[in-house]
């Protein structure tokens, strides 16, 4: 696996690949920053963030972005570097932020929160937001750090999962939402489950935070490889590239107790024998 940008993130996170311009997005939840980078070229950006910028989603228009801060919902003007809010999360404040976020197959962004707050109680939710950008509850068990959220290739499957929880869930997926159930339970010892996403044969593939690694899961939940990342805290993948099969991984330098050298840096690696799914957008043209 190489290193492509030593960015040094505190928190790298929410690896999304837009396959209409070839880039690769990522935030750095603690540092306040939106990155993008043009592997073609070399070339990377960043823009400040307002507050901490949890997740976000790619829209029907290549110039804005849907954001997740860690208290509301907004539009980024990319060209302008301009923050539209939409809708302010009524879970967020007294300890709570929003984390991971992706949008299912129908276009609709689905986040969740996270408990901050030291004992980290599981008072996180699960969130969706629609078309007609109206915000609903998830019908999920609350947990202490939601995260790992992505869909089926049919989008009739979700799956999240509670980091502290030691154990990737799943759900029956649509207009209602039920039958929530464990997928994988991760070895005692291991790593948290991290970041996740499907790829184009219903594979989950899985950073764990700690264990230095990307394992990916067959659609029955049982392991069918991991790949070593060079440091112990991967947060997030991404397929990418022209033919979707070039695995990015996001990492942390956060709470490290032993410096490592490449900590906070994007990686990738071809992989050959799997690709990835173009990442959903949300909602229509905009």
């Amino acid at each position: 696996m190489e290193l492509i940008v030593d960015a040094q993130n505190v928190l790298g996170e929410c690896a999304v690949w837009c396959d209409r311009t070839q880039r690769l997005w990522w935030t750095d939840i603690l540092g306040r920053k939106l990155w993008r980078f043009a592997p073609g070229t070399g070339a990377c950006e960043q823009w400040d963030m307002p507050e901490r910028l949890a997740s976000f989603a790619l829209t029907g228009n290549d110039g804005r972005l849907l954001l997740g801060l860690e208290s509301r919902l907004a539009w980024f003007s990319i060209a302008e570097a301009e923050v539209m809010t939409i809708v302010e999360v009524e879970a967020a404040g007294n300890g709570i932020r929003l984390n991971d976020g992706r949008c299912d197959r129908q276009g609709r962004f689905v986040f969740g929160t996270m408990n901050e707050a030291v004992g980290r109680a599981p008072i996180g939710r699960f969130y969706r937001l629609g078309h007609d950008l109206q915000l609903e509850m998830l019908p999920l068990q609350p947990v202490a750090i939601a995260n790992s959220i992505c869909f089926s290739p049919d989008g009739n499957t979700m799956y999240f999962c509670d980091s502290l929880g030691g154990a990737i869930c799943c759900c029956d997926y649509g207009e209602q939402v039920s039958g929530e159930r464990e997928f994988a339970r991760l070895p005692p010892g291991g790593g948290e489950p991290d970041g996740s996403l499907i790829d184009a044969d219903g594979f989950l593939w899985n950073a764990e935070w700690g264990a230095g690694r990307i394992v990916r899961y067959r659609p029955d939940g049982s392991v069918e490889r991991a790949i070593a990342v060079p440091v112990s805290q991967p947060t997030c993948p991404a397929f990418g590239g022209r033919k979707l099969n070039e695995l990015f991984v996001t990492s942390a330098l956060v709470d490290l107790l032993v410096p490592e050298r490449y900590a906070g840096g994007v990686f990738s690696l071809p992989i050959t024998d799997a690709v990835g799914l173009p990442e959903s957008r949300f909602g229509p043209e905009l």
